[in-house]
């Protein structure tokens, strides 16, 4: 057997692992493991396990992970996230969707601060989603804003899943998350376009609010300085070069934990659930990171990357349809895979095959996490479609996906207007680090 086919047995055993139940990190773990033993023998192998498991665990830029992780489980547990809705629905709630836009701007602020899709949409789906029901608003709309909203929590940084992909692939993490401002803001307006096309063509589905006066709205706004200076001093700091993203993560856990001790929003019983939380998750995204790094040692060994990369060539599509194939495939993924697996997974056999295009790594990788997002809204599995679910349980699942296909349109549409300008994604990291 060759080694390119020992290659793909082993990524075949992978998703027969993971359809058993066998935990990502674990099935990635155990096929890299026994793919590289069979390759270059037990010693390799062990070696190999040995290496990534330290390397990994001394790793200073995966600091990020539970100090960001940390810092939006309080601004969960606080209820900081009203804040910034309430300051939301206090100046667009008044026009007609404006719940729903409401819903995306603190999707979108909550998103600087916890850098988690799941989490955003959770957050801000447990204030918006009632608040829309108050006021008449179409079930599929609420529903759709909110899971499209949360997605914003994988693109605006910190996010998540630019952390995995620049250790992953390592480049800087402080670069992804600059990258990812701009088409995080694009799609952000391109949402609110959505619900304005939405509500004009349907009126009943999105009611027009109260009017504010000044004083509230203005009194509103003071509710959400706590966050708002949390995401002004971390992202605006890693922008003036004043500190590194590990640094931005210290800074903004420390303030946003003085912020919660200040305004006694934080008990000690609370505190020791959200650290107990942040490390049951910085565990299972420590794993996954090992597994994945362990997985691509052995892709490069068994050639898989180099023979996908020459068939496709072979193809002659070039490097742009090339790429059109690549992000097919990921939307098809997409359907039945989560984000993070499907991120930690392909990345080994994609980004090389990139490389050798010759295109942009850190504009791919704004690329692929917005094509990620897509999938977390895609059925049968949309994840944050299924959080959005266990929120608002009186609304059916094909009601929901109903209210999310508007947004996903929308979100293909911010990937082919960043893959037709680049300088979308590469303007502020490029103005940053000439």
């Amino acid at each position: 057997m060759s080694d390119v086919w020992i290659g793909t047995s082993g990524l075949v055993g992978m998703f027969v692992l993971m359809a058993l139940r066998v935990p990502v990190g674990m099935a990635l773990l155990i096929a890299g493991f026994v793919g590289i033993w069979i390759l270059r023998g037990e010693r390799s192998a062990t070696a190999v396990l040995t290496t990534e498991f330290y390397t990994s665990a001394a790793s200073y830029s995966l600091i990020v992970i539970p100090l960001f992780v940390l810092m939006g489980n309080i601004c969960s547990v606080t209820g900081f996230s009203r804040g910034l809705y309430d300051a939301a629905y206090a100046w667009v709630g008044r026009f007609r969707g404006g719940l729903a836009s409401a819903s995306v701007l603190g999707s979108a602020a909550f998103s600087a601060v916890s850098g988690s899709s799941v989490a955003t949409a959770i957050t801000i789906g447990r204030v918006a989603i009632p608040e829309m029901k108050r006021f008449n608003y179409s079930s599929g709309l609420a529903a759709g804003s909110v899971a499209a909203g949360g997605t914003l929590g994988y693109l605006i940084p910190p996010s998540t899943g630019f952390v995995v992909y620049g250790i992953l692939t390592e480049e800087s993490i402080g670069q992804l998350f600059m990258a990812g401002i701009l088409p995080g803001l694009l799609l952000m307006m391109l949402f609110i376009v959505t619900i304005i096309i939405v509500t004009r063509v349907n009126p009943s589905a999105g009611p027009k609010g109260e009017v504010v006066g000044l004083t509230e709205r203005l009194r509103a706004l003071w509710g959400a300085v706590p966050l708002v200076s949390v995401i002004v001093i971390s992202i605006g700091g890693i922008y003036a070069g004043a500190f590194t993203p590990v640094e931005a993560a210290g800074i903004g856990a420390g303030l946003v934990l003085i912020f919660a001790v200040a305004m006694r929003a934080l008990s000690l019983r609370q505190f020791v659930e959200v650290c107990l939380e942040t490390v049951r998750t910085t565990a299972m995204l420590y794993l996954i990171v090992i597994g994945a790094s362990v997985l691509g040692i052995f892709m490069a060994y068994s050639g898989v990357p180099d023979s996908l990369a020459v068939g496709l060539g072979s193809l002659g599509l070039g490097a742009m349809g090339s790429l059109i194939v690549i992000l097919i495939a990921y939307i098809l993924l997409g359907t039945f895979m989560d984000a993070l697996s499907m991120l930690v997974i392909t990345l080994p056999i994609t980004y090389p095959i990139i490389l050798s295009f010759g295109f942009d790594p850190i504009w791919f990788g704004v690329i692929l996490v917005i094509v990620i997002e897509t999938g977390m809204i895609t059925p049968p599995v949309g994840i944050n479609v299924f959080v959005v679910k266990g929120i608002a349980q009186d609304i059916p699942l094909a009601t929901i996906f109903k209210g999310v296909l508007p947004f996903w349109i929308a979100m293909i549409i911010c990937l082919v207007l960043i893959i037709a300008f680049p300088q979308i994604a590469l303007f502020i990291p490029q103005s940053m680090y000439r």
